[in-house]
């Protein structure tokens, strides 16, 4: 028979996959180490097993202890494994930009979560590395896993993320390219990489907010380059023992907006549903693009699974509310924001005074006129009002046909509003869209308007 002992036994040996589409600007070939097939759904697990297992053989830990650790919610997942397996109680602080997924996955394990606030400095003792050394303090026979500062971190890339590299590329690897947090994952595998070759680059990318890019150029921790930030899993406002500058070559700062949406594009265009790291990983290839050749092969790690930001960047609204998916707000988002989704319209056959009690009645500007299920007209209240006031009362039983001018454009469910914002000018007020189950609606300016947050 062929199984695995235990979960743990099934951490690694991730595949490579090659990335097509989102990369079609480039020459090189660029294959992701895809970290999500772990059994945590992260790279995190890797390390997560290292630093139990040293911690165990350095008697730091014994039977029926508590594992302590500040965490964004991956590495809280790999030791949470480790401890079900082995026996362990899980203590986790982690910060409120983490989203409700990881919190949730990591309760489902049996876990105490203490969440703390993000926008502290480290030594603050709210912050949830204070919480979490305060409480390995507290608490006996428990161990603070510190992945920041333990170098057991780095030793489980440099033994088993790096070597799998090299196997999968046959060597031929010219660029590693990697979110850089705790550093362990970079500084591990690149050390393996440039022992087995010099030459091979190692780029790290970090966010705006964070203080690791500065650091690298000038061995300055400067101030003024933290500011909070919305990505997740890169990025630090301390300088972890971890990260091993020497390796890294050049780091690379990308904006949230361009992370979030990277990672997204991963999901539409290969399949691949990964989380907030991998969109800042690719995002800050595609910048670097200029840099490489039809020579190059490029490894880039994914680190964690999408699964974990369905609340947040695979979310419209969510995106939306941030200012990231302006440019990709189509008709069918301005008809899913209506409040009152009625569509009014008079046949042709209709009075005047039945069109102005309709749009009196309903606060609305603008009635298609239909014949025979078609859109042969519209009426506006421009339009009605100057009739009325033009002719006597008795013209209220006019036919509408007599004032109605051009039908309302008919624009598709799926149109961009850029597009759609075209059409508009004093002689078209408004445009009528029909959705998939058929039913019609009207889209104004004002749905629009409404629709950009400031």
């Amino acid at each position: 028979m062929k199984y695995a002992e235990n979960i743990l036994m099934t951490i690694g040996n991730t595949p490579l996959v090659r990335l097509h589409k989102v990369c079609n600007e480039l020459e090189a070939r660029v294959f992701a180490k895809v970290e999500t097939f772990n059994p945590g759904h992260s790279i995190k697990d890797r390390m997560a097993l290292k630093m139990i297992d040293d911690a165990e053989a350095a008697k730091l830990l014994s039977p029926g202890g508590t594992i302590i650790e500040c965490t964004s919610g991956n590495t809280g997942m790999g030791l949470a494994l480790v401890a079900a397996v082995r026996g362990y109680k899980c203590i986790f602080t982690t910060t409120d930009k983490q989203s409700a997924e990881k919190i949730n996955l990591l309760k489902a394990f049996g876990a105490e979560v203490i969440v703390c606030p993000t926008n502290v400095e480290s030594s603050d003792p709210r912050s949830y590395y204070s919480v979490a050394e305060r409480l390995s303090k507290q608490i006996p026979n428990s161990f603070w896993c510190n992945q920041y500062d333990n170098l057991s971190n780095t030793q489980a890339h440099f033994e088993t993320t790096g070597p799998e590299i090299w196997d999968q590329t046959d060597g031929k690897i010219t660029h590693l390219i990697a979110g850089v947090g705790t550093g362990g994952t970079i500084s591990g595998v690149g050390r393996y990489l440039k022992s087995k070759n010099p030459g091979i680059k190692i780029w790290g990318v970090d966010t705006y907010g964070s203080a690791l890019k500065k650091y690298h150029e000038t061995g300055i921790l400067d101030p003024k380059e933290i500011y909070p930030y919305i990505t997740e899993g890169i990025g630090e406002d301390i300088i972890p023992k971890n990260v091993d500058f020497s390796v890294i070559d050049h780091f690379e700062k990308v904006t949230d907006k361009d992370a979030a949406l990277a990672a997204r594009r991963l999901a539409r265009e290969e399949g691949l549903l990964m989380g907030y790291s991998a969109g800042s990983a690719l995002a800050g290839l595609l910048q670097m693009k200029d840099s490489l050749t039809k020579n190059d092969v490029v490894v880039i790690i994914f680190h964690d699974h999408g699964s974990r930001y369905v609340g947040k960047i695979y979310n419209d609204d969510w995106m939306r509310e941030r200012g990231f998916l302006d440019s990709d707000l189509k008709v069918k988002d301005l008809v899913r924001a209506k409040t009152d989704g009625q569509f009014f319209f008079v046949t042709c056959s209709a009075k005047v005074r039945d069109a102005l009690h309709l749009m009196k009645a309903n606060d609305i500007s603008q009635l298609p006129v239909s014949r025979d299920d078609q859109f042969i007209g519209a009426v506006t209240e421009t339009r009605v009002l100057s009739y009325i006031l033009e002719n006597p009362v008795s013209h209220l039983e006019d036919n509408i046909e007599q004032i109605m001018g051009d039908p309302l454009p008919h624009v598709p469910f799926d149109m961009s509003i850029q597009d759609v914002s075209r059409y508009f000018d004093r002689k078209i007020p408004a445009v009528i869209t029909r959705d998939t189950a058929g039913n019609w609606h009207v889209i104004t300016q004002h749905d629009i308007i409404r629709s950009i947050r400031g």
